[in-house]
């Protein structure tokens, strides 16, 4: 990936709005130029980037929709979501959690930064000490379905509350990682920014194999997902994303049809 760009903050477009989704239409250079100079003093936010599966729980979880429009940034995580995007006249770009948090790790975080990890495992956070040399990263590790639980919900936020930091890593998927940030931001605590970037520190330690990248370049990682863990993803992909698909693509014929009555 290129080298950051020092004017990108300057050349961001406005966020837009696409099947229920506020998107911020941002390049990875840009992304990380904003995530970069934010203040780590600055009061907590998230950094969230949807995809297919942002439409499900957008529309099912009041919490997660709040959490989105509240967050600091939006990058559209999905090439199939920015193609069906381009049905409705609209440039999502493409800025996914792994690029940007790979982008992070490599060129903006210091060894001495303090990094706070919700969720992963010991191993994942081992070796992400030892691949990059970082000496101040702590870790906590919720249970499972731990987002129902208000005693636990709470321990999170208080654990993320007395270690702040620049980068708050949520290592959990959607709509856990999420409403736990919006948990944070409404506790009014913390400062930082919480990064909702799902499996991106399994990717970045090499735990979890990048899907080769003819079928990243197609859109085709849902099905390398799909394909190595059937049991756990099946209904994110075959559920979840098909509902999204149809919601993206009756927003489309509306937003060329009759723009003002699209989806918000």
């Amino acid at each position: 990936m290129p080298g950051s760009d020092p004017t990108a903050v300057q050349t961001r477009r406005p966020p837009v709005r696409f099947a229920g989704l506020r998107i911020d239409p941002l390049t990875v250079d840009q992304t990380v130029e904003v995530l970069k100079t934010r203040p780590a003093s600055a009061p907590f936010s998230a950094y969230v980037t949807p995809n297919m599966e942002y439409i499900y729980h957008g529309r099912n979880t009041p919490d997660f929709r709040a959490a989105l429009e509240d967050c600091l940034l939006a990058t559209n995580d999905s090439r199939i979501l920015r193609a069906l995007g381009l049905l409705a006249g609209l440039d999502l770009n493409f800025a996914p959690g792994s690029y940007v948090v790979d982008r992070l790790f490599r060129t903006v975080v210091r060894p001495s930064d303090p990094i706070c990890v919700i969720g992963a495992t010991a191993e994942i956070v081992n070796q992400l000490r030892s691949q990059f040399g970082l000496t101040e990263v702590v870790q906590h590790i919720p249970p499972m379905g731990f987002i129902h639980d208000e005693e636990a919900v709470r321990t999170a936020v208080d654990f993320i509350a007395a270690h702040p930091c620049r980068f708050v890593v949520i290592s959990m998927g959607p709509p856990q990682s999420e409403r736990l940030c919006r948990a944070v931001t409404l506790d009014g605590r913390s400062t930082g920014i919480g990064l909702c970037t799902g499996s991106s520190l399994q990717v970045l330690t090499g735990v979890l194999a990048a899907a080769p990248s003819w079928m990243e370049q197609r859109g085709l990682v849902w099905l390398y997902r799909l394909l190595r863990e059937p049991k756990r993803l099946w209904r994110r992909y075959l559920v979840h994303d098909l509902y999204g698909v149809g919601v993206c693509i009756a927003d489309a014929l509306k937003h060329r049809l009759r723009p003002d009555r699209a989806l918000a």
